[in-house]
């Protein structure tokens, strides 16, 4: 299974799509090259923070952009919203002046930050293990990134690195998915503050092997 946004309450990752491989001939896979797909797109880690700004129905021109993501040369910016612009994942929904230079805004499209179920399913274990990979290399870009800093604290900055093993039915999942999806959404509108930092919470579910 993969972690997708979802529609109304649109967490980056936060909606389940249950993949069903049992129902797909091996013939009938495509050993996907996820060179510029949809999902090298969007797993680019400078792609997905920019996504990730624009959940919940944000609308934000490249300065506020800019401005949530410091680190990243305004250059880099233009480029790699060009990118997500031409792929139709974002859009511009007008254009605004700001300090006498005229700024687009942009928004998220409409299943933007998905890669379709239709894809998924048609992808090989091998192209599967290689989008995982992709996804856990932004991982290991941020915390680089983190650990980069003259001065940081582990504890003090509240770095979590945990695995828990649970055993549930699909149902108790599902209910302790709701409920973590209720306590994000709580916060998922907040703005960057002083006080407010980035805090990149991941979720990875990886079900056991089904015995029949």
């Amino acid at each position: 299974m993969i972690l997708a946004p979802k529609k109304g309450l649109e967490f980056f990752w936060f909606n389940v799509i249950i993949i069903d491989n049992d129902n797909i001939k091996p013939s009938e896979r495509l050993l996907y090259k996820l060179s510029e797909s949809r999902a090298d797109l969007i797993l680019h880690p400078i792609r997905m923070r920019i996504i990730q700004t624009l959940v919940g129905g944000a609308q934000l021109t490249t300065l506020q952009i800019s401005e949530r993501m410091p680190d990243i040369p305004q250059a880099t910016m233009y480029r790699h919203l060009n990118k997500l612009l031409k792929a139709k994942l974002i859009e511009v929904i007008e254009q605004i002046q700001v300090r006498g230079t005229m700024m687009k805004v942009y928004v998220l499209t409409s299943n933007g930050g998905e890669i379709p179920t239709q894809d998924l399913k048609m992808m090989s274990s091998e192209a599967h293990m290689e989008l995982f990979m992709k996804f856990v290399a932004s991982l290991i870009g941020d915390y680089g990134t983190y650990l980069q800093q003259e001065n940081y604290d582990l504890e003090q900055d509240g770095v979590s690195l945990r695995q828990l093993e649970l055993h549930l039915t699909d149902e108790e999942y599902m209910e302790l998915l709701q409920g973590m999806r209720a306590q994000m959404a709580k916060h998922i509108e907040n703005k960057p503050t002083n006080e407010r930092r980035r805090r990149n919470i991941v979720t990875m579910v990886i079900p056991g092997v089904k015995h029949n």
